[in-house]
């Protein structure tokens, strides 16, 4: 069975080939009567190279539900792919503020800052030991 061009050109937009999914057709479960239960109409998919499993079972028509999976599978694929940039997205911005420069009045606040932390320490005193 070949897939729809639109399922094929999503595909190849989020770098996956359809040789790259196992395709199996079970047998469904639950309601739905005898049709459900002895026909194999769920499909099964998984990507191999990310380990993304997809199961469709909505309709008791094969063909239907093997669309429906292959639509799930590139929802869940581009999902993905969107996290993937979001948190490369967050890696970048957290390394540009950390490295960025400091504002004057940060750089007079943290002076004051270490000014203090200072005087707090010479008011101590000395430990003597007790001897």
């Amino acid at each position: 069975m070949s897939l729809p061009t639109q399922i094929v050109e999503k595909l190849a937009a989020l770098g996956a080939r359809p040789g790259d999914v196992d395709e199996r057709f079970v047998r469904g479960g639950g309601p739905g009567g005898q049709k459900i239960n002895k026909t194999s109409s769920t499909v099964w998919l998984r990507h191999r190279p990310t380990g993304i499993e997809v199961r469709s079972q909505r309709e008791r028509s094969q063909t239907v539900n093997r669309e429906a999976a292959w639509w799930i599978l590139c929802a869940k694929l581009e999902e993905r792919a969107r996290a993937a940039a979001a948190a490369k997205e967050q890696a970048r911005e957290t390394q540009r503020r950390r490295v960025r420069q400091k504002s004057r009045s940060q750089k007079r606040r943290m002076v004051e800052a270490k000014h203090h932390r200072a005087a707090n320490k010479s008011s101590r005193g000395r430990v003597s030991d007790w001897d």
